[in-house]
């Protein structure tokens, strides 16, 4: 049903921190498989991976190209994109599934990205403050998440591999007409 699509960067305690969120998800059989697509070099997230029972993708090349490269491995017809670190509330499960089945009968391609909600154990500094109103002036940022049926992640390109900010830029791609802001939050830590 869902490939979930994690790039990492060598460290440990954010990927194993999004890892324990997804695991209702995949005993409830809404994941298929996780994808650490891994940047980094010291062995740590393939440790991880094996342990969690994720695939393991090494990649030596910029950012995009290794989201390019973990979608085009994946074999379920929905993507999720979450960056380590990010942790699902619990509700999510229940919304992706309602939206995917949504999305599914309808006849307009659509995605979605989650409710971002600051941690609150972090302080709230100046740069929370304009990044809240970033978020309502630009719309939602690549640290939401990104839920998409595979085949419209096809038709508009994907990820660029070389592009600068390509995460930014393939959520301009959707517009925020075909993007649906789900009420499940993402909080990152």
């Amino acid at each position: 049903m869902l490939s979930v699509i994690i790039p990492t960067e060598g460290a440990e305690h954010p990927a194993v921190a999004t890892l324990a969120a997804l695991v209702p998800g995949a005993a409830t059989g809404v994941i298929r498989e996780v994808l650490l697509v891994d940047r980094g070099d010291n062995g740590v997230i393939e440790r991880v991976a094996d342990v969690a029972g994720c695939q393991f993708l090494p990649f030596n090349g910029p950012r995009a190209a290794a989201l390019a490269e973990g979608a085009h491995q994946a074999r379920s017809p929905w993507l999720m994109f979450l960056h380590a670190g990010a942790v699902l509330d619990h509700g999510w499960i229940d919304e992706t599934m309602q939206f995917i089945q949504r999305v599914s009968d309808g006849d307009r391609p659509r995605a979605a990205v989650f409710r971002y909600a600051r941690s609150p154990y972090s302080d709230f500094t100046w740069r929370d403050r304009a990044r809240s109103v970033a978020r309502v002036i630009a719309g939602p940022f690549a640290d939401q998440g990104l839920l998409i049926a595979r085949d419209h992640y096809e038709r508009l390109g994907g990820h660029v591999p070389n592009a600068a900010r390509a995460e930014a830029r393939l959520l301009r791609r959707l517009g925020r007409s075909s993007l649906t802001l789900l009420h499940s939050r993402i909080v990152t830590v």
